[in-house]
């Protein structure tokens, strides 16, 4: 899809299904996609907070960017203080995370950076306060069993069947899907991206 004239077109680095969705919300359509490829290691001491931004821009400088493209990437980490808790890489990790969650409060930290056509970086975040009731064994081996979950920031997918679980939310419901679109769209606008 061509934008039209003076608007940039925009380079989605994401395979994210979800964050395509979200951009929809904004009259967005990307003008194509491509899949980051980077190391989501955190660094020895790296608090959350800068872990996911630093993520997002790494994400978006992975990305070949024309002439002319802005590029836009996103990341979602899950908080729990001070720790950075991993995707739900199997079953057995997914049940220590929803353990590790269950009757407690979290953070969950969106990230979004757009390169613009000029080159220049920018990143916001936006931090969300989760908190889940507490869960029976029963509750989380019924979840796992789901599927949903797996391979997702956290173990869980707040767009599915785990926003059940949420007694209390303060923030961004969609950062915690996976793009914060206030922020985002205030990127895209500075860029130079039709929004809808």
């Amino acid at each position: 899809m061509t934008p039209p004239d003076g608007a940039a077109p925009l380079v989605l680095a994401s395979s994210s299904p979800r964050r395509r969705d979200l951009l929809a919300r904004l009259g967005v359509v990307p003008a194509r996609t491509d899949s980051p490829d980077i190391d989501e290691t955190p660094r020895a001491r790296e608090l959350p907070r800068a872990y996911a931004s630093r993520l997002a821009e790494e994400k978006a400088r992975a990305v070949a960017r024309g002439a002319g493209e802005a590029v836009l990437a996103g990341d979602t980490t899950i908080a729990l203080g001070r720790r950075i808790l991993p995707p739900a890489t199997d079953q057995d990790v997914q049940r220590t995370l929803l353990r590790l969650l269950a009757g407690r409060r979290h953070h969950a930290l969106s990230a979004v950076c757009v390169i613009a056509p000029d080159g220049r970086a920018r990143t916001r975040l936006a931090d969300t306060v989760v908190a889940f009731k507490p869960l029976s064994e029963a509750e989380i081996d019924a979840y796992v069993a789901c599927g949903e979950g797996l391979g997702k920031a956290g173990g869980y997918a707040i767009q599915g069947r785990a926003e059940a679980f949420v007694r209390f939310l303060a923030g961004s419901h969609s950062g915690v899907i996976g793009l914060p679109l206030f922020e985002t769209r205030a990127l895209l606008a500075a860029a130079g991206v039709l929004l809808g």
